[in-house]
């Protein structure tokens, strides 16, 4: 296996780990490298009447899926032996096991990752049929991967403290100078970095980072992850915060009257990343895990999906929960933009350092 292979996944998985992205039950948690170390045990060590299992890598964690897996243990009547951990070390795994994987799915964080096992020749195409439930960009363009969940980059704010439409259309504009001191964001975790990617592929390097030295002197205060930014808006320590749509709707689900609401920019601000999965050229079980697939594209799974962790059902009979527009409204520029080339992370996290933004 050539070295440049592994530049998106060592990148993530060695710098990313060292900034210690602390880590939790939501929904992009599994980045750390304690929960490499921590969370990979197996759901299930039983085989199927056939004397196979399925065996996934997954960069979702147990508390997400765990309880989906079981319920398509029990309607399938396929055993499932799961290795959880972080994505990107995940990932880096089935690259250096090549064809000896055990692993016959890839259940991925973002798209990032996949991305980088499909340009790995490691990815099969997946069948039509599967497809055809996920709109295009949603999927990847090589038929090799698909997205199960929506997650929707938003700048969530105080009611309190900032009118709707005093909030700007692109999220370069929070660079001006009246918005200092009143941003919140955290640089270390994982969907901040895939956002900050998807700036690089859809705007350049430089304009990326213009755009991350413009936010930095406009002193933006730092947190470690998603939830203390919504939690500092509700506070009214920040009057705005660029977050994952997903953990204002949880902590409205126990207090709805909390002063804090979504704002999708027109742009990449409100880049749309996905969690899906990849099967395996290695697997010699690949009706079994057809069978996966399109149990996580179920309206049973996709209604989980939406009312459990609050992410973006991607077929069309489940619709997303809370107070959230369709999917369809709120990706303007970035439509064009194909999830798999998401992969740099490595070159993401230097141009980060240059902006002395880690």
């Amino acid at each position: 296996m050539k070295r440049r292979k592994f530049t998106y996944l060592f990148g993530l998985a060695t710098t990313t780990g060292m900034l210690a992205i602390a880590c939790g039950s939501n929904p992009d948690a599994s980045n750390t490298a304690q929960t490499n170390s921590a969370n990979t045990t197996a759901v299930s060590n039983t085989t199927s009447s056939s004397g196979q299992e399925l065996v996934i890598y997954s960069g979702r964690n147990e508390k997400l899926i765990g309880e989906l897996i079981k319920q398509f243990e029990k309607e399938s009547g396929i055993k499932v032996k799961v290795r959880y951990g972080g994505t990107s070390e995940l990932a880096s795994a089935i690259l250096e096991e090549g064809d000896n994987s055990p692993a016959d799915i890839f259940f991925a964080q973002d798209a990032g990752a996949l991305g980088a096992i499909q340009k790995a020749g490691k990815a099969v195409k997946l069948k039509p049929e599967l497809l055809n439930k996920v709109e295009e960009k949603y999927r990847s363009p090589q038929d090799q991967w698909i997205g199960i969940t929506g997650r929707a980059r938003s700048v969530d704010y105080n009611t309190d403290l900032v009118k709707p439409e005093d909030l700007p259309t692109s999220i370069f504009d929070f660079t001006d100078p009246k918005w200092k001191g009143k941003i919140g964001w955290a640089p270390t975790n994982g969907s901040f970095q895939s956002f900050v990617t998807a700036l690089r592929v859809s705007e350049g390097d430089e304009k990326a980072k213009e755009w991350l030295k413009g936010i930095k002197a406009n002193g933006v205060k730092v947190y470690p992850k998603n939830t203390p930014i919504v939690e500092a808006l509700g506070r009214g320590e920040i009057a705005v915060g660029f977050v994952n749509h997903y953990y204002l709707e949880k902590m409205k689900k126990n207090n709805p009257n909390m002063p804090v609401a979504h704002h999708f920019t027109e742009d990449i601000g409100s880049l749309v990343n996905v969690a899906g999965i990849a099967i395996l050229g290695s697997s010699k079980k690949t009706d079994m895990a057809n069978k996966f697939a399109e149990f996580m594209l179920s309206d049973t799974a996709q209604t989980y999906f939406a009312t459990k962790t609050f992410e973006y059902p991607l077929i069309s009979s489940v619709n997303p929960q809370g107070n959230l527009k369709s999917l369809k409204t709120i990706q303007k520029k970035d439509k064009n933009i194909d999830l798999s080339n998401l992969n740099d992370l490595d070159g993401t996290l230097k141009l980060m350092q240059e902006a002395n933004i880690l």
